[in-house]
């Protein structure tokens, strides 16, 4: 007993970045998409979290991989291996839909408070929640952020209780999940780009970099990257990755049984997710998926601004890292607060957050394709990486991802500007 106890604790020690980055995918926007999926075509999309998981793994293994061998965030490699306007060109698109989705995910996480508590207006909850996150990425030390957000990620176990609570067709669920439906309708295909365009987001891809950076400087007696960290990097990033998968399968199980099956078949926002379950699967369901909405809101508003903060730093020259105090790093956290206040702003100018989702999606899935083929190219040059570039099954699930989200990108234009 002992010894599985000490393996455990092992186990979670070694856990970080890989299950952070993993388990802030499934933010209050991506069960909003997730949700609408569910509710809009009930068991059709569930094979997707299976079919995401492997690329989503692979591509931020290489990140991983990137910032452990450069020492260097993701914008730092990019600025000293490419030229600048690629870099420019990343940061024009990653700011504003960064900024939109953690928009997006505070109006979330205050109107789900909102239907905890009726009588506090939801637009209190967001500045409240906005105000909390602020102080704590501020004057928190780097390792206790860590810390906190990895026991944040438990909160996303309330999704695997959730289809619990009602009756399910186990068969059927299994047939979904291995067997793809696909229709070739432009509802369908959206949601389709919705879903790889929330579970593959360009944010993640510097934010692995960079946290990967961040733990080599808290490690002990480190001299050189050798094969031990790089294994206990695919631990880590793996488990991040199915954790991430696995919630985004009993969300839209959840949705696609409960509320598909209860005639309720459009949900525009994680609140009414969380309104529509009350009456067809119970208060308990109901309080646990509006817990995780703001559970996973806490974890994953750090890691976009987080991000985007690494993003613009690396690119100015400017000093950073969540490990350094405010007055060391000034540049880095004021960044941060802004694009906090800017998000928060999206709530009183007039952009409802499903529109910020969709501005955010289209964003995404424009630069996703351009970032994996740059990540590809990094991580199989000789001359950044030395002996870590690609192995070949790294290499194919990268151009599988690369493909896909070509494609998606290609679908998704398409229907903006013929629909």
């Amino acid at each position: 007993m002992m010894n599985v106890k000490s393996k455990l604790k092992r186990f979670w020690k070694l856990l970080g970045p890989g299950l952070i980055t993993g388990a802030s995918d499934d933010d209050p926007s991506g069960i909003a998409t997730y949700s609408q999926a569910g509710a809009g075509f009930g068991l059709s999309t569930l094979w997707t979290a299976l079919i995401a998981f492997p690329l989503m793994a692979s591509i931020q293994q290489m990140c991983a991989r990137i910032g452990l061998v450069t020492e260097q965030g993701l914008t730092g490699t990019l600025k000293k291996n490419y030229p600048r306007p690629v870099l420019y060109l990343m940061l024009l698109f990653s700011f504003p839909a960064i900024v939109m989705n953690i928009g997006a995910d505070i109006a979330g996480m205050g109107a789900v408070g909102n239907l905890l508590f009726p009588k506090i207006e939801a637009t209190y909850f967001s500045v409240l929640f906005t105000v909390i996150l602020l102080v704590l990425i501020i004057y928190l030390p780097y390792q206790r952020i860590a810390s906190i957000l990895k026991y944040l990620c438990i909160v996303l176990l309330v999704y695997l209780i959730v289809p619990f609570l009602y009756h399910q067709d186990w068969l059927l669920i299994l047939k979904s999940a291995f067997v793809p439906t696909i229709h070739f309708n432009k509802e369908f295909m959206g949601i389709l780009v919705g879903i790889l365009g929330t579970t593959i987001s360009p944010y993640l891809f510097f934010w692995q970099a960079s946290m990967e950076v961040e733990e080599m400087k808290h490690k002990k007696n480190h001299l050189m990257v050798n094969k031990k960290i790089i294994n206990e990097m695919k631990q880590d990033v793996d488990f991040g990755m199915s954790f991430s998968g696995l919630v985004m399968f009993f969300i839209i199980l959840t949705t696609g049984t409960v509320l598909y099956q209860g005639g309720v078949r459009q949900i525009d926002t994680v609140e009414q997710a969380a309104q529509a379950l009350k009456p067809l699967a119970g208060n308990l369901a109901y309080l646990l998926f509006a817990i995780g909405v703001i559970g996973t809101g806490l974890l994953a508003i750090p890691v976009l601004s987080g991000s985007l903060s690494y993003i613009i730093t690396e690119t100015f020259g400017w000093e950073q890292g969540l490990d350094k105090k405010f007055h060391e790093a000034k540049a880095f956290y004021i960044v941060i607060a802004i694009s906090l206040v800017l998000g928060l702003s999206l709530n009183y100018i007039g952009i409802s957050p499903i529109k910020a989702l969709i501005y955010t999606a289209i964003l995404y899935g424009i630069t996703a394709p351009v970032l994996i083929a740059i990540i590809l190219h990094v991580s199989n040059n000789k001359a950044v990486m030395g002996r870590f570039t690609n192995s070949r099954t790294s290499n194919i699930l990268g151009f599988l991802a690369l493909i896909i989200m070509s494609l998606a990108a290609a679908v998704l234009l398409y229907l903006q500007f013929t629909t």
